[in-house]
């Protein structure tokens, strides 16, 4: 911190250098985070578990399998909406602080977009079309047919889609932690001490 003392005796505290180059630091990290786009991705994220949870609403009138059962759909789609809305409050008020959160809930979505293509694949290897009990042109397939028809063509859909989340995320996580180390040393950007220069007048000694 530099003073500077007038020949009036008044007290002028400068501005501080260290808090300079901080601040600078601070707009440097807001710049390079803005660079990557999270809002952009966040957006992505936020779409693509809507539409996650909004295409497998079908399955719950169909067979009960593994996917409807362990409700994969709902906690992989809450989970994407959640990274997407961190993602867009980090392009809002970037902060070392919030780049963590975000880098934390999109490796977390990451790992939970794996788990869901996992299941989804499992799912559709354990519920393999039926063939049709008709083979005549003149006759029409069993109910059984259309349904698991149209209950892997919906999963095929949501397997699609945490794909795609799987990507985003993966790429979100890479460009945070890309910034997040090269910005890492100057995780305390508020520090103590005048941010402006400060003039302390003695006290009249008459």
């Amino acid at each position: 911190m530099a003073v500077a003392v007038t020949r009036d005796l008044t007290v002028q505290v400068l501005e501080d250098t260290n808090v300079v180059k901080l601040t600078d630091r601070q707009q440097m990290l807001r710049d390079a985070v803005q660079r990557g786009e999270p809002k952009s991705l966040g957006v992505s994220q936020v779409m693509l578990g809507l539409m996650v949870m909004s295409y497998s609403i079908p399955l719950h009138f169909m067979e009960l399998t593994e996917v409807i059962a362990v409700g994969t759909p709902w906690w992989s789609g809450l989970t994407f909406i959640t990274a997407g809305v961190i993602a867009i409050i980090l392009d809002k008020h970037c902060t070392m602080k919030n780049l963590q959160v975000c880098l934390l809930v999109s490796v977390v979505s990451t790992v939970v977009a794996l788990v869901a293509v996992s299941i989804y694949a499992v799912d559709m290897e354990r519920n393999p079309e039926v063939d049709c009990a008709n083979k005549d042109q003149t006759s029409r397939c069993n109910e059984k047919y259309y349904a698991m028809k149209t209950s892997r063509g919906v999963k095929s859909s949501l397997l699609l889609f945490t794909l795609a989340q799987t990507v985003i995320s993966g790429i979100l996580c890479f460009l945070l932690y890309r910034q997040r180390r090269g910005f890492g040393q100057y995780a305390s950007l508020n520090q103590a001490g005048p941010s402006t220069p400060t003039t302390l007048i003695p006290p009249d000694m008459n």
